[in-house]
């Protein structure tokens, strides 16, 4: 996407600071448009990426990757990085691509490799997900946030004792994603999640 149009719809966005799962899920399809398209979206533990990710591959029978397929355990945000921007960039080139799945209860990556066929939409959602690579192989790339104390009881309930212990040491991974990489500066749009 060129940088006016990146710059031009952030601003558009800019006006519509909160919004329901919903709401973006309506404005990505109608940007979206029909055919094939590369959606990402980043953002904070808690802040509805998942939400957001499945509902806009529900709705427009996307392959839906998770970051959280392929990080390597609770200390490799920052390997899954360029894992994500190789998919799309393979994506965007016409490529099949592959990855593979983190066991979490081995602790080791899995054999098999999983492939993701370049005719397919693709929404590829996950802290670390959107980087200046990424975002140069995206049709749309999405930054969401919300307010903290939500977005820490949001991941709590929904990942409850086994994201507890981990909770601060994946805060400062996802402090240093966000100076190493500024993706809310490389979104198309970014909203608070309400």
């Amino acid at each position: 996407m060129r940088d006016g149009a990146r710059a031009r719809l952030r601003h558009q966005a800019a006006e519509e600071v909160a919004v329901t799962p919903a709401a973006a899920a309506d404005r990505l399809a109608a940007f979206l448009g029909p055919g094939p398209f590369r959606l990402v979206i980043d953002g904070r533990s808690g802040a509805g990426k998942t939400t957001l990710a499945r509902a806009v591959a529900a709705a427009r029978g996307a392959r839906l990757v998770s970051l959280d397929e392929f990080y390597p355990g609770w200390g490799g945000l920052a390997r899954a990085t360029p894992v994500a921007a190789r998919i799309l960039t393979d994506h965007a080139a016409g490529r099949a691509a592959t990855y593979r799945r983190w066991d979490w209860e081995r602790g080791e990556y899995e054999t098999r490799e999983r492939r993701v066929d370049p005719g397919e939409p693709l929404v590829i959602e996950g802290c670390g997900s959107l980087s200046p690579a990424a975002a140069r192989a995206a049709t749309c790339a999405v930054w969401l946030d919300a307010d903290a104390h939500a977005r820490r009881d949001r991941a709590l309930a929904r990942d409850g004792d086994r994201f507890r212990p981990f909770w601060d040491m994946w805060a400062a991974q996802e402090d240093a994603h966000i100076l190493d990489h500024a993706p809310e500066s490389l979104a198309t749009f970014a909203w608070c999640m309400a």
